[in-house]
């Protein structure tokens, strides 16, 4: 048997094992730092002042990882009225006239993202500052701008994975459509001969 899976498939596959494993590890963070914090508030009768920032950076670099896997799962809202009135042929060509505007929108925010991540380049991330100082006796100083600039990448990779499902429903719903034709046109062609 001939192993199918072309360097493409082992990219795409490599790539959706590595943003689900980072989602599954910052859900794991967020739940650990989320116990302690109850546990110092309620148990020992403190607080642990960063935890809730911390989460917080947390949950948004995650959710911007996993908004591509969840439009490629078909997990968003669509409305999918007129495109089923469609045939195939025409439901991709309408599938590929909405991906423009939404596109051009994703690269746009992302542009703007990006600006707006580059203004926060001296500001520091203060929770990861305190733990560090407690750490190692100075602060970390890593910019703010990286928790910014999760928008950007989220958005980058939402548009990635439009234009990837534009090309893999090219596939099916064009291509093997006019396969499944072809037969019929040269039955035809014979039987009129």
């Amino acid at each position: 048997m001939q192993d199918r899976t072309g360097p493409l498939t082992r990219f795409v596959t490599s790539y959706i094992w590595l943003v689900r494993t980072l989602a599954g590890v910052s859900m794991l963070l967020i739940v650990v730092i989320m116990l302690a914090q109850v546990f110092w508030r309620y148990i020992l009768g403190g607080s642990l002042i960063w935890a809730e920032e911390l989460c917080r950076y947390l949950l948004i670099w995650q959710t911007f990882l996993v908004l591509g896997l969840a439009f490629s799962k078909g997990e968003f809202v669509v409305l999918e009225f007129v495109p089923s009135l469609l045939s195939p042929r025409l439901r991709w060509l309408l599938k590929a006239v909405m991906a423009v505007p939404i596109v051009v929108f994703l690269g746009l925010m992302a542009w703007y993202g990006w600006d707006f991540a580059s203004r926060f380049d001296r500001q520091t991330i203060p929770a990861l500052d305190f733990i560090w100082t407690a750490l190692s006796g100075e602060a970390l100083g890593l910019s703010i701008r990286w928790v910014y600039v999760s928008v950007t990448v989220g958005l980058a990779l939402l548009a990635l994975h439009v234009l990837g499902d534009l090309a893999v429903s090219f596939r099916r719903q064009v291509i093997n459509n006019l396969e499944d034709t072809a037969p019929d046109a040269d039955c035809t062609a014979a039987e009129t001969t």
